[in-house]
């Protein structure tokens, strides 16, 4: 574990495991979560043999709480900063929902032989918001909500929101577990308050359009059916359209945090694509 600290002065948080000459993995966590939201594929996937490697986003985790550089352009230039600082040849990188826009935008601007493959996990682009474009998206009321719950008592957002849509344990059969949103609940108050609403604007005004048509290796876009977060007819289903080397894998009645719900699944399908 350690940090780098960017041109703008922010500290970066990150892990880094296994053996440094192993082909890396760069997990990148949805919002308002941290690099500990991947403990289970990291844990796996260093078993697998290979390096692997998780950061904490500006202002969330044990980053530091930035009150300004909360949004994609910012995000991919930290990437790009840390890829650099551990001269990060060949990876693969896997993001989940947040933390899959950031995947595409910098996936799109990577140095040359920087990336082997890009997987994308129940992922905001191609962009979530509702425009005249994208008439299939959520209306700015859905994110005018989140940044007012926020603002109202955090506390209590980041349970409702793991208790109910993350992990779709609103639904009638749902098997809850407490340990999940318990989790989801620790990760997201390490961060800080004001990059976490500023980043809602990130993940659902972003267009990353032009960034996944610019994305000239494999991509993996995997999403729940049943995703009440990020809905996948906006998303997962008009991003295939747009990458060049693209195969979509969606996963009847499985939510939004399906990688914490079904890591075996998850996980296996992650192996196949990356050693394909």
């Amino acid at each position: 574990m350690g940090k780098i600290t960017t041109k703008d002065g922010t500290e970066i948080f990150y892990k880094d495991w296994g053996a440094k000459t192993a082909q890396p993995i760069v997990f990148h966590h949805g919002w308002p979560l941290t690099a500990d939201d991947w403990d289970n594929q990291m844990m796996f996937f260093l078993g697998q043999g290979f390096r692997v490697i998780a950061h904490d986003r500006r202002g969330h985790g044990r980053s530091t709480q930035t009150d300004s550089g909360n949004e994609m352009d910012t995000y991919a230039a930290d990437v790009a900063a840390l890829a650099d600082h551990l001269d990060l040849r060949n990876a693969v990188h896997v993001g989940h929902s947040t933390g899959g826009g950031e995947v595409a935008h910098y996936v799109a601007r990577a140095r040359p032989g920087r990336v082997a493959k890009a997987v994308l996990i129940g992922a905001v682009p191609p962009i979530m918001l509702k425009t005249a474009v994208n008439p299939g998206g959520l209306p700015m009321e859905v994110f005018d909500g989140f940044r007012t719950a926020l603002v109202a008592n955090r506390a209590q957002f980041f349970l409702d929101v793991p208790t109910g849509p993350f992990y779709g344990f609103n639904r009638p059969d749902a098997k809850v577990s407490q340990g999940l949103i318990q989790n989801w609940w620790r990760q997201g108050m390490m961060g800080g308050a004001k990059a976490h609403y500023d980043c809602i604007k990130a993940f659902s005004e972003t267009d990353f359009t032009e960034d996944l048509k610019k994305i000239d290796v494999p991509v993996l876009i995997m999403h729940g059916e049943d995703d009440q977060i990020v809905p996948i007819a906006d998303s997962a289903h008009l991003a295939i359209k747009l990458v060049r080397k693209g195969t979509l894998k969606t996963y009847p009645g499985l939510p939004h945090g399906m990688a914490s719900t079904h890591p075996d699944v998850i996980n296996a399908d992650l192996l196949a694509f990356i050693k394909g």
